[in-house]
């Protein structure tokens, strides 16, 4: 294995970065804030790491499958860390520990934040942490891949990488046709949705900061009420518009948005994420009529807005769900697995794979029932292998066994049961809030330290769909 190859594309990431803060230092030069010295600082440091593998090791356009992961697992580490720079030079309630779990929360599009008031926090700041969102959402290695030349070989490896198995069943472009599609998409969802909100009443600095936070599912705010803040209809409805859309699958929306021929409609995965989310809508109406609010409107405004804001993984809030019902908040916690689509932003075990569970557990009531009968498990007339069926139901054991160690280990800090159980689903399904002292009117800030450097692995974790991180700590086994 050639590690200098892997500083090399390292190196390429971390020039990525630095791009985007000198971009927030143009910002807060423009609003002459105490970001000014801690961005330029750090875009310096970031950009002189970045170059110096590039002068030094020579081109290479072919990795193979062991120095891909290792591109892909170590540039979101190294990432995270030198974007704890701005965070750390600017200090306020940014500790090491604070700086590190911001940053991972930003770039693995979570949004759990430890920030108890974030309208003090520069406008630079501010907009580089909301930049961290735009960037992992798109996947930090993607979009390397799509602005950078050709890369031959090297391209195909980290794209089959750092993107879900699943994303990939649909929609079987060449590499290089699969990554503008995938950009194309991403970057209109923001240009609209910014046009938008800035003619709703937004600013163009908040339009711009939470376009970054719905399209990559994030959930950033400038606000400390978040979208609460705005208390306007129209800014609601656009941001559930295209939180809805960021949750899907993005070779489905191109299809949407060119008119291809292919009936979108008609998938399982599709359906599946619609209707539970207009079930859910409904559900949360019902239980929170009477309860929270006086009139179906504004019940139907406010559960609509929080049940699709969670089950993109996106953690926007127009209200505090910690005072709803019972029965809604366990709708939510729902959400908070099953989540979006494969091919979206969002994290989570997503809707595909609870398609592929239900159609096991389908095969399995019907092999008890014929003992001697081939039943293979179909999702929209296509055969699933069973590898891939073997996958997803390791996968489902894996998430809920790391979410309830995690929030056993947190339980273990002090911390009462409710807030470390969803604060572990939280992060591992990079939703945000969860409840109790993590809820949507709240932030991580209670968190003991090590519990928030164990959430931020957790969060890790689910960026990278367990196995991506599991890989890197059993490197010595491959062959």
């Amino acid at each position: 294995m050639r590690l200098y190859v892997v500083i090399r594309y390292v190196g390429m990431i971390l020039l990525l970065i630095s791009a985007f803060m000198f971009v927030s230092f143009f910002i807060s030069l423009y609003h002459n804030d105490d970001g000014l010295v801690p961005l330029l600082l750090s875009a310096l440091l970031t950009f002189l790491t970045g170059v110096f593998p590039l002068i030094f090791v020579p081109v290479t356009k072919h990795l193979s499958s062991k120095e891909g992961y290792l591109v892909v697992v170590i540039g979101w580490i190294v990432v995270c860390l030198y974007s704890t720079l701005p965070y750390l030079l600017y200090g306020g309630e940014f500790t090491p520990v604070n700086a590190w779990f911001e940053s991972v929360s930003g770039y693995t599009t979570t949004g759990s934040t430890i920030l108890t008031d974030i309208e003090v926090v520069p406008h630079g700041i501010l907009f580089w942490r909301s930049a961290t969102h735009w960037m992992g959402g798109i996947g930090i290695v993607l979009f390397v891949l799509v602005v950078l030349p050709a890369m031959g070989n090297a391209r195909i490896t980290l794209s089959k990488i750092e993107m879900s198995p699943l994303a990939k069943t649909d929609f079987r472009y060449r590499t290089q046709k699969m990554l503008r599609i995938i950009l194309s998409v991403y970057i209109g969802l923001t240009i609209v949705e910014a046009v938008l909100l800035m003619i709703f009443g937004m600013s163009a600095f908040d339009a711009v900061t939470h376009t970054f936070g719905t399209v990559a599912t994030g959930g950033f705010s400038t606000k400390n009420a978040s979208i609460g803040f705005y208390n306007s209809v129209a800014i609601e409805t656009v941001i559930i518009v295209f939180m809805f859309l960021s949750g899907m699958h993005f070779g489905v929306l191109y299809t949407m948005f060119t008119f291809k021929n292919f009936k979108w409609y008609k998938s399982s995965v599709v359906r599946l994420f619609f209707f539970s989310i207009l079930i859910g809508i409904i559900l949360v109406t019902l239980s929170t009529k009477g309860n929270n609010y006086n009139s179906w409107d504004e019940a139907l405004r406010y559960s609509a807005f929080q049940v699709v804001s969670i089950a993109t993984t996106t953690g926007y809030a127009t209200c505090n769900t910690t005072l709803w019902p019972s029965f809604s908040v366990m709708i939510l916690i729902y959400f908070t697995f099953q989540c979006a689509c494969a091919g979206s932003t969002a994290g989570g075990i997503k809707v595909d794979r609870f398609v592929i569970f239900f159609q096991s557990l389908k095969r399995q009531v019907l092999k008890l029932q014929h003992p001697q009968a081939v039943i293979p498990v179909k999702v929209d007339n296509v055969t699933i292998d069973d590898d891939t069926v073997d996958s997803v139901l390791l996968f489902i054991v894996l998430y809920i066994l790391i979410l309830f160690l995690t929030g056993l280990a947190i339980t273990a800090m002090g911390v009462d049961a409710t807030t470390a159980f969803t604060a572990s689903a939280a992060t591992i399904s990079t939703v945000g809030p969860g409840f109790g002292e993590v809820g949507s009117a709240s932030t991580f800030a209670s968190i003991p330290d090590m519990g928030k450097i164990l959430l931020t692995f957790n969060m890790l974790l689910g960026r990278l769909e367990i196995y991506g991180l599991l890989l890197f700590f059993m490197m010595k086994s491959w062959r």
